[in-house]
């Protein structure tokens, strides 16, 4: 059983870096175009995205929509933190400045996780999905009224009062703007097997089948001892520090930034990829954030008709994956695959 779940494991990074090097052979020969070019940093943001929001979906078995909520904690602490070390402190290594910035990024929504988490996770099904909705649109409405300024080297932070000493780095429901793009690919890749690192080992983890046998069966959980609010805060607060860190690779990736690029269709757009994907499948998930993200460029040459064609396909989709008689056939085929592999070793 180990054997299987780490060459299922092993498949997954294997993908993961396949289509790096692809992307990269790609950009080099200048077949790729500029527009899909611009397009490789969010794909890797969205891919950390739906891994994450897996964690709490799939594998701990709660529904949250408030995943948007800590992208954006994370993107305007990690612009913050570029803006200071680069233009406060006079860093010029942008590998390290972006570095930081993403570590602080994940940091600032894990602790938004904990505070979250406390009075959420006490909640199941609908009422916990609209709690999270709830304080997505708190944390969004709150960036809106902050304002942060530098200062030579010092920060002034302000609420609803833009007359703040030095330059503006977040600038109320503006956002910040004049931010240097130092997300890169190559960092986007990098970010996406840390997080597959993280939650692949913790749901083979004795902490992931915990979260697992809570999923399943919170009763008989609680009756062998496990502490339910220690796992499911587990789950949910590593989901928040890898969502922070994809907002802040995304935000490092616009010149401008504002708090309205995180509202509560974007949570649902995760939500689509990891539903698309097959709940707690990570492999799925990657590869339903990576082509719904693309698809609207490559639908780009319809002009007015691609949203509508958009939406089409995700139907369609749905439709596909949850047809019991694909599924019964996909079932035949892939025993007898299996089956026809032993007898291959056997002789």
């Amino acid at each position: 059983m180990k054997s299987k779940k780490f060459r299922a494991n092993l498949i997954t990074y294997a993908i993961v870096i396949a289509a790096f090097i692809a992307c990269q052979v790609l950009i080099s020969t200048g077949v790729m175009t500029r527009s899909l070019k611009g397009q490789l940093v969010p794909i890797c943001a969205y891919i950390v995205m739906a891994i994450s929001l897996n964690l709490t979906v799939g594998i701990s078995g709660e529904l949250s929509l408030g995943h948007a909520g800590f992208m954006s904690v994370g993107a305007f602490s990690g612009i913050v933190m570029s803006m200071w070390l680069s233009k406060g402190m006079g860093l010029d290594n942008k590998t390290i400045v972006l570095l930081a910035a993403i570590i602080t990024g994940g940091v600032a929504a894990g602790i938004a996780g904990v505070l979250i988490g406390i009075p959420v996770l006490r909640l199941r099904g609908d009422y916990l999905a609209i709690v999270t909705l709830a304080f997505g649109e708190i944390i969004r409405n709150v960036i809106n009224c902050l304002y942060i300024s530098l200062d030579g080297s010092k920060l002034h932070v302000a609420f609803n009062n833009p007359n703040v000493a030095g330059k503006l780095l977040i600038n109320g429901p503006a956002g910040a703007t004049g931010v240097s793009k130092i997300a890169t690919f190559g960092m986007g890749f990098a970010l996406v097997l840390f997080t597959l690192f993280v939650v692949l080992n913790l749901i083979d983890s004795r902490s992931g089948r915990a979260i697992m046998a809570i999923r399943d069966n919170r009763i008989a959980a609680e009756a062998m001892g496990l502490n339910v609010t220690k796992y499911k805060m587990m789950a949910f607060v590593t989901s928040a520090v890898l969502a922070g860190m994809a907002g802040a690779l995304y935000g490092l990736n616009f010149s401008t930034v504002a708090a309205s690029k995180f509202k509560f269709d974007t949570s649902i757009l995760v939500l689509v990829f990891v539903v698309l994907g097959g709940i707690g499948n990570i492999r799925g998930s990657i590869i339903s954030a990576t082509l719904l993200t693309i698809l609207p460029e490559l639908l780009r040459a319809f002009a007015n008709y691609r949203m509508l064609i958009y939406a089409i396909v995700l139907i369609l989709v749905m439709l596909a994956t949850n047809n019991p008689t694909l599924r019964s056939v996909v079932q035949r085929i892939v025993p007898q695959k299996r089956g026809n592999k032993k007898e291959a070793d056997e002789a």
